[in-house]
């Protein structure tokens, strides 16, 4: 597997990730990253990572951000990503994945409850790597400033909290 490949592929857990969510969010990639994977004595051996990005930009209120974690946190799990750490901070909760392969995957509210998302391959074949192929849901902001959550959605945005409705006993 080379970086283009390892790259598509964490472009498709990206895709799959946030597009698993219902009601639908609003979500924009971000500017990718590589770097080389270098050994004790600091050489690559022609071997590097990317980091491919994804920003919410659906406002997700106080009340509905532990349900959306919940969300993802149960679409990884069906999908054999192991949970590596839950972090349970008030303002700043995020969930760790490992995907397998040497794939892992991270999601995290940041300052006024904006997701990001983040999907990291493992060490490949160094190659040239394209701006992902797929584009989000919503606004396309690849290669320019992101903005804070921008998009209303009656469900996700709600500063009501989600009733939990009874199971019947029947």
């Amino acid at each position: 597997m080379n970086l283009q490949e390892a790259a598509e592929r964490a472009d498709g857990m990206v895709f799959d990730t946030l597009s698993s969510v219902d009601p639908s969010l609003h979500w924009t990639h971000d500017i990718s990253s590589s770097g080389d994977c270098t050994d004790f004595k600091n050489d690559s051996h022609g071997y590097g990572s990317v980091i491919r990005n994804a920003v919410v930009l659906t406002d997700v209120s106080e009340v509905r951000r532990g349900a959306l974690l919940g969300v993802i946190e149960r679409r990884w799990k069906s999908k054999g990503y192991k949970i590596t750490n839950v972090d349970s901070d008030q303002e700043f909760p995020a969930i760790d994945a490992a995907i397998g392969d040497g794939f892992s995957a991270s999601l995290l509210v940041g300052e006024k409850g904006q997701f990001f998302l983040r999907v990291q391959t493992p060490c490949v074949k160094k190659s040239e790597v394209s701006a992902p192929g797929r584009k989000g849901n919503g606004r396309d902001y690849y290669g320019h400033e992101i903005p804070r959550p921008n998009v209303h959605d009656s469900f996700w945005s709600s500063s009501h909290p989600i009733r939990s409705t009874p199971s019947s006993d029947t």
